[in-house]
């Protein structure tokens, strides 16, 4: 029953962030010399997707720039991992299905499937 709910709530999620990355405002410019912005080798979040999107986007608001976004960013990803791998081991889902939850609770399932 549990498993159900989660995946009924991650079936819903995704379309959300998908939403959400395709209508993500660009950067906002930032006053100083160029040098002081990161250069995004994608065009606003493109490629990003689930935590690692919604990672980036909470720590770009908190005002991180550089390599303080990205060593952030990468915690916070490797908190939901960690999170979801809680949430499997908690459900006693094991082999192929916890990787395939781990992906959906990560938000990034679908993404794996259209490449």
């Amino acid at each position: 029953m549990r498993s159900s709910f989660l995946m009924a709530v991650a079936a819903l999620a995704i379309p959300v962030s998908w939403a959400i990355a395709q209508t993500a405002p660009s950067a906002t410019p930032q006053s100083g010399p160029p040098s002081a912005t990161v250069p995004v080798p994608r065009a606003a979040g493109a490629g990003l997707v689930g935590k690692r999107l919604t990672c980036r986007q909470d720590m770009g608001a908190k005002g991180l720039r550089g390599q303080d976004l990205r060593d952030q960013t990468q915690l916070c990803v490797a908190q939901g991992q960690l999170d979801c791998l809680k949430q499997a081991i908690d459900q006693k889902i094991v082999g192929p299905q916890r990787k395939d939850f781990i992906k959906t609770c990560m938000g990034v399932a679908s993404a794996a499937s259209d490449e």
